[in-house]
């Protein structure tokens, strides 16, 4: 089956191109899943941080759900400038992972993107301080909670490597405020160029709460 990406927004696919572009660099060989519904496409990159990475845009993908090289993806966006894009041949056999339910997300709160800096850059002197040979953090590090957002019963945790998929990617313009959101075994992270989503899962505080 022919694959297509219509993007009838020049803006929208000025958007998904950035986000693209955030993807391949920091992994050049990593593919990007498209899936289409309710009039948005949905990018989904996988990070080396275990933790999936998201963008959506208005217009639609076919087949429905796919996935693509990324630097192919990143290459067509560039250079076609019409609705109607060629995204590359398809990589299903790439994607491992499994993506959340779309609808269903529920707000916990906002946090302003200068205190996730914060948090973040403490984290960072804790990974360089306790990196292995290599300079890879622990993965216990990364797991450690750093930040407990919203009120009881709704209170999401969010651990230390959902920051840094968080700021690997450059999705906070560093002034507009985080949203926090959940979902039954999921959390996510909402920025002005995307969003980072995971499993949610039980660990002992690390730095904070909010």
């Amino acid at each position: 089956m022919p694959t297509k990406l219509t993007l009838p927004d020049p803006s929208a696919r000025d958007r998904l191109a950035a986000f693209v572009a955030r993807v391949v660099r920091l992994d050049q060989a990593a593919v990007v899943r498209l899936h289409s519904a309710e009039g948005e496409v949905d990018a989904w990159a996988q990070t080396t941080f275990d933790a999936l990475t998201t963008l959506s845009v208005p217009g639609d993908v076919q087949p429905a759900d796919m996935t693509v090289v990324g630097n192919k993806l990143l290459a067509a966006l560039a250079v076609e400038r019409a609705a109607d894009i060629d995204p590359g041949s398809r990589a299903d056999a790439s994607w491992r992972a499994e993506l959340p339910p779309r609808a269903g997300w529920q707000q916990a709160t906002e946090v302003p993107a200068a205190e996730l800096d914060g948090l973040t850059e403490r984290g960072l002197a804790l990974a360089r301080e306790h990196a292995d040979p290599h300079g890879a953090p622990p993965a216990n590090l990364l797991d450690q909670i750093v930040l407990t957002a919203g009120e009881p019963p709704g209170t999401v945790q969010v651990p230390l490597r959902c920051l840094f998929a968080l700021a690997g990617m450059g999705l906070s313009d560093g002034a507009a405020p985080i949203r926090v959101a959940s979902m039954p075994g999921w959390l996510r992270l909402d920025a002005p160029f995307g969003s980072v989503v995971r499993h949610r899962r039980t660990v002992l505080p690390l730095i904070a709460t909010r």
